[in-house]
């Protein structure tokens, strides 16, 4: 790695992670180092990576992401973070030593005074660069060392993983609450096949291009939907319509008090929360019935609470 910024004299107060999500733990650690810095009038930086590093060491252990890099980007720039470096992460990288990543990446790359990480970072070749290993380098090639404390949402502590865990099993209440805000995807509305609006409910199908973007588990939600300067209440389907036998899954959004073209736009969806599962209806009148119902509920929840849960 050259050099990543322009040498000026300034401390740099650098951290290193993947950050997938940018959820209220990495927030912790992000503000660290842009009040460390800020208070020694140098320069915060964040170190992660693309792709995922296991997509590279264990690509069938590699978990859909939270965060595509453009999604992250938009996160991170939210943060007051000086800069956000994307390294790309290679075989050659996969097999760095945590005090050579240290060395090359981090103190001839970036010219870092100050390291900060979470709790159970850890990097270089099998991770082995946690905590204590990194103490051990610090003194050596002196540089300050701090660790950030745990962050909980509830009972439990934030992670990526279980944030995961809680968008694909459909607890998008309990993601949002993690994460600080609620879960989003984002696709472009492309044309389906009509039934929504033959039952009286048309709807934008949205298609989202990164097939390593985490989708929520199956299910009926109440989202936001947003375009430009557009945002509108949503009743989102997400998964399979089993009362049409042989009908591929969908992610289309039945939007509320709204009356426009979207083909070709990009739609935001954030997921406030789920409303009931996925079921097959003896008819579509049946199916329409309950359509009713769930636009009902959905926008009483949004009115309740607009921004985490219902």
């Amino acid at each position: 790695m050259g050099r990543a910024l322009p040498r000026d004299g300034r401390p740099v107060v650098a951290t290193v992670g993947t950050f997938d999500g940018v959820h209220l733990g990495h927030r912790a650690v992000l503000q660290e180092i842009v009040a460390r810095a800020r208070s020694r009038g140098g320069r915060s930086v964040l170190v992660t990576f693309d792709p995922h590093p296991l997509r590279v060491v264990a690509p069938a252990r590699a978990p859909k992401l939270l965060t595509t890099p453009r999604e992250k980007k938009r996160l991170l720039a939210e943060t007051g973070l000086d800069y956000a470096v994307f390294l790309a992460f290679t075989p050659a990288l996969q097999e760095y030593s945590p005090r050579r990543f240290v060395r090359k990446v981090l103190l001839d790359g970036l010219g870092m005074t100050e390291l900060v990480i979470g709790h159970d970072h850890g990097f270089g070749k099998g991770r082995a660069g946690n905590a204590d290993v990194l103490r051990e380098i610090a003194a050596v090639e002196d540089f300050d060392l701090d660790v950030v404390a745990a962050v909980a949402a509830g009972d439990a502590t934030v992670s990526s993983s279980t944030v995961r865990r809680a968008v694909a099993e459909g607890r998008v209440g309990d993601a949002a609450r993690a994460l600080g805000r609620p879960y989003s995807v984002s696709g472009r509305v492309v044309r389906g096949d009509g039934r929504g609006r033959s039952l009286g409910f048309p709807t934008a199908n949205v298609h989202v291009a990164e097939e390593d973007k985490l989708t929520p588990g199956a299910g009926i939600y109440a989202c936001w939907a947003s375009t430009g300067s557009v945002r509108v209440m949503g009743a989102l389907h997400v998964g399979p319509r089993p009362t049409f036998p042989g009908a591929s899954d969908t992610l289309e959004v039945f939007l509320l008090e709204f009356d426009g073209q979207l083909y070709g736009e990009t739609l935001r969806l954030e997921l406030v929360e789920k409303l009931r599962p996925v079921a097959a209806f003896p008819s579509e009148r049946a199916l329409a019935e309950q359509m009713r119902e769930d636009v009902a509920q959905a926008r009483s929840c949004l009115r309740r609470n607009p921004r985490l849960n219902c």
